[in-house]
């Protein structure tokens, strides 16, 4: 209670609490944006929606497909609203994009790629808490192929990564193999450094994100390069790149909240099955493997 008074304090905030316990008694609060560290957050998320919360977890929402399943079925049974906060699907350089994919002046697609490459190797903490590549940053490469592919179950999915005896992985490659021949060829990494590109390759032409696909600003269409700055007021106040653009994920939010919907249109319960359905297939090829109780634990 003593550190959440003084951070209240610190930002001018009147309320403040103990627990999480707390917090989801708190009639006045609506909706949670759950962005602890992410073994806590299928045990939050499922506090939060049986008190009647409403919910935006931050990504990964949870372990495996099956506790996927879980928090999507406390949140239908108390009819609340729930989102994984993959927050690249609320950029609108990606509505831009599949808008130009639909309207076929690419063709077929045939080929993504998506590269995530980022030195953050001294940075990764513990593999009790679920730490490694895949999750803070192969998840991206693979939801962007999930959302081209409109979440086609691939035929194959082919996985090499580096896990070595600490249990953090530290890079991987992935290719998704589809039932009309087209491919996704995606890799992360935490040892190197990369523009962190994503391509999708068409029968008719190509579609580019030259930088940070996973929050682009910009991107070249057949048509010519089309630009979606965000233009923060301050930039200073903001720690990673492009991390204005969350507020386009809570205008997602508060869109779907207000048409009455429980789930958003952008990152669905089928998105996040289908996302998940090939992280646990990556995971079980490169041999990386969580401590399932470490993910039950709210503290």
């Amino acid at each position: 209670m003593d550190r959440g008074r003084e951070f209240a304090n610190k930002i001018g905030i009147k309320t403040s609490y103990g627990s999480y316990e707390e917090l989801s008694k708190d009639t006045e609060v609506d909706i949670v944006y759950i962005a602890t560290w992410h073994t806590s957050h299928v045990a939050l998320s499922k506090m939060m929606l049986s008190a009647g919360k409403h919910v935006l977890c931050e990504k990964p929402m949870c372990l495996n497909v099956e506790q996927v399943k879980e928090v999507f079925q406390v949140a239908r049974e108390r009819k609340k609203f729930f989102m994984e906060g993959i927050w690249s699907r609320t950029f609108e350089i990606y509505q831009r994009i599949k808008d130009d994919i639909q309207s076929g002046v690419i063709g077929d697609v045939q080929l993504v790629t998506a590269s995530f490459c980022k030195l953050i190797e001294p940075n990764l903490r513990d593999n009790d808490r679920g730490d490694g590549m895949l999750l803070r940053a192969g998840l991206y490469t693979v939801q962007f192929a999930n959302w081209i592919f409109n979440n086609e179950a691939p035929e194959s999915v082919t996985a090499r990564g580096t896990v070595p005896e600490d249990g953090m992985d530290r890079d991987g490659c992935v290719i998704l193999s589809y039932k009309n021949g087209a491919k996704a060829s995606l890799s992360y990494s935490s040892k190197c450094i990369g523009k962190n590109s994503a391509t999708i390759y068409g029968t008719k032409g190509c579609i580019q994100i030259p930088d940070s696909f996973w929050c682009p600003e910009e991107a070249t269409l057949p048509s010519g390069t089309i630009t979606y700055p965000l233009n923060p007021d301050d930039p200073s106040l903001y720690v990673f790149k492009n991390s204005f653009g969350f507020r386009n994920e809570a205008k997602s939010v508060r869109q779907s909240l207000m048409e009455g919907k429980t789930e958003c249109p952008v990152m669905s319960y089928e998105d996040s099955l289908a996302l998940y359905r090939i992280l646990d297939e990556i995971r079980r090829q490169i041999g990386l493997e969580y401590d399932p109780q470490k993910w039950t634990s709210h503290t």
